[in-house]
């Protein structure tokens, strides 16, 4: 990998290995192998992403990030046992700031409608943990206009959503819940409109704030303060506000105008 995220052959290559695993993070993550093996019978395969597979991961901080891919879609049942584990390795493990277990089938991961999105993601931001890698199954991926628009297009349909929960919060606890969320996603996405232009990719949140603002410095400040909301979130409505209400509805905008709307989902 180059200092541009690429491959040999211009390739995104793939973040983060099970090598990369600091030592405070490894009974984590073998606990996490024992609770899916023994959960979940229709598992196709299983991964992490993140920081602890990246291995910057900062105990306390960090959480655990995983991705179970099924042989066929996901039940209700599947998901309570999912919420069971990350209730089981959160109680158990300090050193994690929770533990997050997303659901996938793997019909769904390998269609051409997830082909830039889903698919990528697991090609080239997941990390195999148990069973056969879909990555195999996966094109190579570039870091283009297409991909941009496949993985971050739908940011103006989620802003009514975070409307409607910033209006609801009326604790801290609530405020930082959103915060966390909303910021990763804008400065991921503020990332992905410049990535074409930039011609690498990055996860670190830091330096895709960096890298936005040098396309778009009059917007840098607000990108830097959301870049540390991410791993730090903050319960200040003005920050929330101005994230839903300022960069959010112009990032939109502007990444539209940029790459088109993501392709509709069924």
């Amino acid at each position: 990998m180059d200092d541009r995220g690429l491959a040999p052959d211009g390739t995104i290559a793939r973040e983060g290995s099970l090598e990369r695993i600091s030592a405070e993070f490894a009974p984590v993550v073998e606990a996490l192998r024992a609770h899916v093996a023994g959960t979940f019978a229709r598992l196709h395969s299983a991964y992490l992403y993140g920081s602890i597979p990246r291995g910057t991961a900062v105990p306390g901080v960090s959480d655990l990030d995983v991705l179970l891919v099924l042989r066929d879609e996901p039940s209700d049942a599947d998901r309570a046992d999912a919420r069971r584990i990350e209730a089981a390795l959160d109680r158990a493990f300090p050193q994690i700031n929770g533990a997050g277990i997303q659901l996938a089938g793997a019909r769904t991961l390998l269609s051409d409608a997830e082909r830039h999105d889903g698919g990528f993601f697991v090609a080239c931001l997941c990390t195999p943990l148990l069973g056969d890698d879909l990555a195999e199954h996966l094109p190579r991926y570039r870091p283009t206009s297409l991909l941009a628009r496949e993985t971050n297009g739908n940011l103006a349909a989620l802003l009514p959503g975070w409307r409607t929960r910033a209006a609801a919060a009326v604790t801290d606890h609530q405020r930082r819940t959103l915060s966390r969320p909303v910021s990763r996603r804008l400065v991921r996405t503020g990332f992905t409109l410049v990535m074409h232009r930039w011609g690498g990719w990055t996860s670190d949140l830091d330096k895709s704030a960096e890298l936005f603002g040098r396309y778009y410095p009059e917007r840098l400040g607000q990108m830097r303060t959301a870049a540390v909301t991410a791993p730090a979130p903050t319960a200040a409505p003005a920050v929330l506000e101005m994230l839903i209400d300022d960069l959010g509805p112009w990032l939109a905008a502007e990444y539209t105008a940029t790459h088109g709307e993501r392709a509709p989902r069924p």
